[in-house]
């Protein structure tokens, strides 16, 4: 009897407390509605939207980007505001006029109203600046050179004869004169891969400049590619030549021949021939009292690379 009691005391009291939520809410949303069907003035900051730009012209960053408009309207549509940037849109086509390296926009408060997005029940007070001044520069296009950045670290008996490229190797960039004649290249940001042992066909993200709201790219991202193959050394064993000795004299020189050690890709290791190089010593290099001369590698083959000389110098005496 005494649990049954407690329990419709708890039903009752749960009861009147529903109610007091109930009567709460109605008056909070009855004073919101109230409050957002009255009509209030304030400023606020619209965002400048350009439309219908002459496709060979480009506005500049430093041109008026938003401006301050004092409105009149009521709670509901002060709310839309609040909860989106609003937008102002100046039409290029009609509503502008030419002046030197600028545009101008100085519309009327009347003619403003007369847009569309001031008719519903919003009255347009004010703007501020009165006028709005857009400096242009004429377009240009320029064709501008990727440039790949990686560091590739190859698995053991790996590697490459040519650099990684960038495909494509340049891109589209349309903007101001002044900034796009500046730009002499773009680099990838840098990739880097390990144990390397397939060909290399990774995406990269291009480095554009930091002030680029005014450029156009045809491209923010380049793919860089490869060929890798197995590689293995190669030696020849190549004469060494000595030019530019006077005709007075005769020279011996010590060793006649030098070791030349190389890297290539099994594909290409049979077609190296010793004829491929070339090892010279320029008499006229050396100085006076000198007994050495110093050995150059004036010619080898494209397929090779990592090339070295087993002598870097070589004796010699005058016989005549």
């Amino acid at each position: 009897m005494r649990k049954l009691k407690k329990e419709l005391l708890a039903s009752v009291k749960n009861k009147r407390l529903n109610v007091f939520l109930l009567f709460l809410s109605s008056s909070f949303v009855i004073l919101i509605f109230t409050k957002l069907s009255k009509e209030y003035t304030n400023t606020v900051a619209f965002e400048v939207k350009k439309i219908n730009v002459p496709q060979d012209k480009v506005i500049l960053n430093d041109s008026n980007n938003s401006v301050d408009i004092r409105l009149k309207t009521h709670g509901f549509k002060w709310l839309q505001y609040y909860l989106t940037k609003p937008q102002i849109a100046v039409d290029f086509s009609n509503e502008v006029y030419r002046t030197g390296s600028s545009y101008v926009f100085a519309k009327s408060v009347s003619y403003l109203n007369e847009k569309k997005q001031f008719q519903n029940q919003v009255k347009l007070l004010s703007i501020a600046p009165d006028t709005l001044m857009f400096r242009f520069d004429t377009n240009m296009v320029k064709k501008v050179p990727v440039l790949a950045k990686a560091e590739i670290q190859f698995a053991p008996g790996f590697d490459m004869l040519n650099e990684v490229e960038a495909y494509p190797d340049s891109i589209v960039v349309v903007g101001p004169h002044d900034m796009v004649e500046s730009l002499q290249g773009l680099e990838t940001e840098l990739v880097q891969l390990d144990n390397v042992k397939t060909d290399i066909s990774k995406k990269a993200r291009l480095k554009l400049p930091k002030n680029r709201k005014d450029l156009k790219f045809s491209l923010d991202e380049v793919e860089l590619v490869a060929d890798v193959e197995k590689f293995t050394e190669g030696t020849v064993k190549i004469p060494i030549r000595v030019i530019n000795v006077p005709d007075s004299i005769s020279i011996k020189c010590f060793p006649k021949e030098v070791n030349v050690s190389y890297y290539t890709s099994l594909e290409y290791f049979n077609t190296v021939k010793p004829k491929d190089f070339r090892v010279i010593c320029d008499y006229k290099k050396a100085e006076q009292n000198q007994s050495f001369l110093i050995t150059e590698l004036v010619r080898f083959p494209e397929n090779v690379k990592r090339i070295k000389l087993s002598q870097q110098r070589i004796e010699f005496i005058i016989v005549k």
